[in-house]
């Protein structure tokens, strides 16, 4: 790991911590290779079980690299250019984005693409694609996130919300005290590691095929996503745990 981008770990929770403030956090070549490396290496430890995302400085991220951009002329961007959970990264883990400051154009991308998001009070949010002539064809899911109108109206002007917007549109799903993201992102990851792993993983895989099939499909691919889980020592020691009024000890097996 180099130093664009920090990984740390506290108990089963990953940290990892764009490192550039000099240069609003932007994904530049260094920070790109720093979150592939990152994600790569939360999915294959073993003893991790939720990765929380934020930056330094007061900015989360100011999005693509635009000198980059210039230098290399570039036009559309290669297919795997950027690391995003569930997409060019495939993560069987939940994630959540800790956005300490602005999150703008490849900013909104990246805390989009994790599961859940916390924000700062103070934190902003934008796809300012259309203020410099590229396009944001990673904005798509949001249609499963928030209405279709609002999601037009923040594509086609490329006007910042703020914290508090976003919170009311669905796309933040906790507003921290100024200062704290970190903190209230740790909380939450927290009441995920309460619950038992494979449970975690089933209702996870459920919500995300939810928002890619029908209702019938979904249902039937669900059920079998969750036999693993239902098969699992774990069923029986949740239920033995509460008969006997104790803390279930799971093993995620």
């Amino acid at each position: 790991m180099s130093d664009a981008v920090l990984f740390d770990v506290d108990d089963e929770i990953a940290i990892i911590t764009l490192n550039r403030p000099d240069s609003r956090n932007c994904l530049s070549e260094d920070v790109r290779d720093g979150l592939a490396q990152a994600w790569d290496r939360f999915e294959h430890t073993d003893g991790l079980r939720v990765a929380v995302l934020t930056g330094t400085g007061e900015t989360f991220c100011a999005g693509g690299d635009l000198k980059e951009m210039v230098a290399t002329g570039m036009q559309v961007p290669p297919r795997n250019m950027f690391a995003l959970p569930y997409d060019t990264v495939q993560l069987t883990k939940p994630t959540i984005a800790a956005v300490n400051g602005a999150a703008f154009a490849g900013g909104w991308m990246i805390a989009q693409a994790c599961d859940l998001c916390v924000a700062d009070s103070r934190a902003k949010f934008a796809v300012t694609e259309v203020k410099v002539g590229r396009s944001s064809p990673w904005a798509s899911p949001l249609i499963h996130m928030i209405p279709q109108r609002i999601m037009m109206e923040i594509l086609l002007t490329g006007k910042p919300i703020t914290a508090q917007r976003a919170y009311e549109i669905g796309l933040v799903n906790r507003i921290a005290e100024s200062g704290d993201v970190l903190g209230t992102a740790m909380e939450l990851a927290r009441e995920i590691l309460a619950g038992a792993p494979l449970s975690v993983r089933a209702a996870r895989e459920t919500v995300m095929l939810s928002t890619e099939m029908g209702r019938s499909a979904a249902l039937q691919a669900a059920r079998a996503a969750s036999e693993h889980c239902y098969r699992s020592d774990d069923a029986q020691e949740g239920p033995a745990a509460f008969a006997q009024k104790r803390t279930p000890r799971y093993r995620g097996r």
